[in-house]
């Protein structure tokens, strides 16, 4: 059965749409037919780290939601451009950077129950093990659908004070909402910070397992998203870390 995974946090900043993309490429790196949705409407983005330029973009996940195309239609093969190999592969559904089309749905909205069939609908057309959906920050009618219907919410925050209180509100919101499962992931740690006694500290307070805890590094801010971090530095210590919160999924 294909595993749905909602990547979110409560502010934006955390790293949401980096850490999306090395997980489905270290997935897909396995050889497993990933699915990525750009759900950060109001500020897309993620296409930057998978080489999809705008002006490949003919479809986008506006155009399905506007009921202008199926969402298959929307959805690109992004393999090459993050060189897998073997059976894997990625498919991308961008969400539109055209100011028009960003306005028109922050004016208008949508109808968020399109979302539910839309997700059912590339799974099966593409055949998918996989579907990711990056989450646009904060809580909103899409992020409770998205929470609901995920067999995976990893929770991505900071070590920040401000990140720590909303954190516990989205989480609060997950178990009402009954999710099957849930992962934290600190991002940005200080390389100085004891990283071990951060981990019990978040476990701690929110009663929830830690799958992952990323230094801030300054390869990853050196790429400036212009490609996935896991494919450019394949032994770097983050590289493994993504590696074994993939694991943790693919179990």
């Amino acid at each position: 059965m294909p595993k749905v995974i909602s990547i979110h946090s409560y502010r934006g900043g955390t790293g949401k749409s980096n850490s999306t993309a090395n997980l489905a490429t270290t997935v897909a790196m396995q050889g497993y037919r990933v699915g990525v949705v750009d759900m950060d409407i109001p500020s897309p983005g993620i296409h930057n780290l998978f080489g999809l330029e705008p002006e490949q973009m003919g479809k986008t996940l506006n155009s399905y939601l506007w009921g202008e195309s199926s969402i298959a239609d929307a959805a690109y093969d992004v393999s090459a451009n993050v060189e897998l190999q073997g059976d894997g592969k990625i498919f991308l559904v961008p969400s539109s950077i055209k100011a028009d089309d960003i306005a028109r749905i922050l004016k208008d909205g949508y109808d968020v129950k399109l979302l539910n069939d839309g997700f059912r609908q590339l799974v099966k057309s593409l055949k998918l093990d996989y579907l990711f959906i990056d989450t646009h920050p904060g809580l909103s009618k899409e992020t409770f659908l998205t929470i609901a219907i995920s067999h995976f919410l990893i929770l991505i925050l900071r070590p920040d004070k401000q990140d720590y209180q909303g954190t516990a509100v989205t989480i609060d919101v997950a178990r009402q909402l009954k999710v099957r499962k849930m992962l934290l992931v600190v991002n940005k740690a200080l390389p100085s910070m004891n990283l071990e006694a951060l981990r019990q500290k978040v476990e701690q307070a929110y009663n929830a397992t830690v799958g992952g805890i990323f230094p801030l590094s300054e390869d990853i801010i050196k790429l400036a998203s212009e490609g996935v971090f896991c494919v450019k530095y394949p032994d770097h210590p983050v590289t493994q870390e993504f590696q074994k919160l993939a694991q943790q999924i693919m179990e």
